[in-house]
């Protein structure tokens, strides 16, 4: 059996890849473009991929294939329905990131809501050493305590922010997704999170019912000028418009992870805006603990296993 590891540089280089205990011909590539993927999977078994796409056109030249094994929990790279055509199974990762992602979320959450960006660059700029006093008051500081968070999302990654936010004192609240109504008592109506809430985090999939769910319309709505964080998903939120909404003060603060496109096009409204000390932008390293990687792969693996001995598991479609 052929396994062919599309972008083994997407998974960071501490982890140990370990491989399938069944007889196999492991071929790895480091990335793989996506004229490249037809190539490079046409005589596969199995496929492992990150972030290569894989297309009903590539899937088209690679008759022995069998399972794509993603190395993830989204699966917009695939296309799912041509893969269930040809019985292929597709198998994701799932609950690997409940603890990376949230303590990186409350990281961008406590860094904006403390000023540390701002601080940390005025004392490299000698402010404290110029200023004749212990301390001084250049940027806004609140405390988390007594705060309303706002949480879009209500999966593991979403209660496990909750469980966060209530060590530090803070009100949870769960949106009903965008125009739904009659969801139960675990949600608040999502007009009155986003016009309520001190903070706002989003763990919510990009799907085309929440592409652009936060735009415009939802900035002017937010009365308490939240900050605004997203670990989640690039396209959930209207980038051209958040940045309208940091020069109107619409928002406090934006803390984000991801973006529409990544690595981010030069004409990203959210580049020009990376120097302000209320803007936070990391390289979608949210997931990306140590700990939370090795897991990542480790299950990766035993979904190959599973799909060998006949036991498929995580399977989409």
């Amino acid at each position: 059996m052929k396994i062919v590891f599309l972008d083994r540089d997407t998974i960071g280089p501490t982890v140990t890849i370990t491989r399938p205990s069944f007889d196999h011909d492991w071929i790895e590539y480091g990335k793989t473009a996506p004229d490249a993927v037809a190539g490079r999977i046409a005589d596969a078994d199995i496929v492992v991929t990150n972030k290569a796409p894989i297309r009903a056109e590539q899937l088209a030249d690679a008759p022995n294939l069998k399972m794509i094994a993603i190395a993830a929990t989204g699966y917009d790279v695939i296309d799912v329905p041509a893969c269930t055509e040809r019985g292929i199974v597709v198998s994701n990762v799932r609950g690997y990131a409940t603890n990376t992602v949230p303590e990186h979320a409350f990281a961008l959450i406590l860094a904006l809501r403390r000023s540390i960006v701002g601080y940390r660059q005025d004392v490299i700029d000698g402010a404290w050493q110029e200023s004749g006093q212990f301390c001084f008051f250049t940027h806004p500081i609140r405390d988390l305590a007594g705060s309303r968070l706002g949480i879009i999302g209500e999966g593991a990654l979403g209660q496990s922010v909750a469980q966060i936010a209530r060590a530090f004192g803070m009100e949870p609240v769960f949106a009903a997704h965008k125009g739904a109504t009659g969801l139960g008592p675990l949600y608040t109506p999502w007009d009155e999170v986003i016009a309520t809430s001190d903070v706002i985090t989003l763990h919510a999939p990009l799907m085309p019912a929440t592409r652009h769910m936060i735009s415009t319309p939802e900035f002017e709505a937010m009365e308490r000028k939240p900050i605004l964080v997203n670990t989640s998903r690039g396209g959930l939120v209207d980038e051209a418009a958040l940045v309208d909404a940091l020069d109107r003060g619409l928002i406090a603060a934006a803390g984000f992870d991801v973006l529409t496109s990544e690595p981010p096009a030069p004409d990203n409204p959210l580049l020009s805006v990376l120097e302000r000390p209320n803007v936070i932008v990391t390289p979608h390293v949210a997931w990306a603990s140590e700990e939370a990687m090795q897991t990542l792969w480790d299950q990766v693996v035993s979904h190959v296993e599973n799909f060998e001995r006949g036991a498929p598991s995580n399977t989409i479609g």
